[in-house]
This record gives C-alpha cells, sequence and structure tokens, in this order.
C-alpha cells in the first residue's frame, strides 16, 4: 500500500488539501517557493512535514500541470 501524502478531510482545516500526518496546508509550500524562500526554509518552519512528502507534492503538481502537454 502507498503511503498518503496529501489529504483533503472535511475534519482537517475545512478540507484544504494538508501533508498527511499534519495539519499544514499543501498551499503553504507554494506560497513559500512563490516568495523566493527555499525547501529547506519551508520544512525548517514546518518540522511536521517530511521532505520526501514535500518533494513528491512538487513532483505530482509537475505532473499534473504536464498531464496534457503536446510536444511540439
Amino acid at each position: 500500500m502507498q503511503e498518503r501524502i496529501v489529504l483533503a478531510d472535511p475534519n482537517i482545516q475545512g478540507g484544504t488539501p494538508v501533508f498527511a500526518g499534519t495539519r499544514v496546508p499543501v498551499k503553504n509550500l507554494f506560497d513559500y517557493l512563490a516568495a523566493g524562500e527555499t525547501l529547506d526554509s519551508f520544512l525548517f518552519d514546518f518540522p511536521s512535514v517530511e521532505r520526501a512528502k514535500a518533494l513528491a507534492t512538487l513532483e505530482m503538481a509537475k505532473r499534473a500541470l504536464n498531464a496534457n502537454a503536446h510536444s511540439v
């Protein structure tokens, strides 16, 4: 069985997607990166988030964005 990376549960943060096993919204990671912060800075400020889960979340986002991309 594959470990959950992201969880959206109406009983946790009102259903906002969070890193599984935490109450940290995934959006926080993207906000940090968009503001020019590093992954290490995010992980320092949110120690309950495992590096592997943060990296897997970024990979999932990349795959989602490229899912319908067509080669030129």
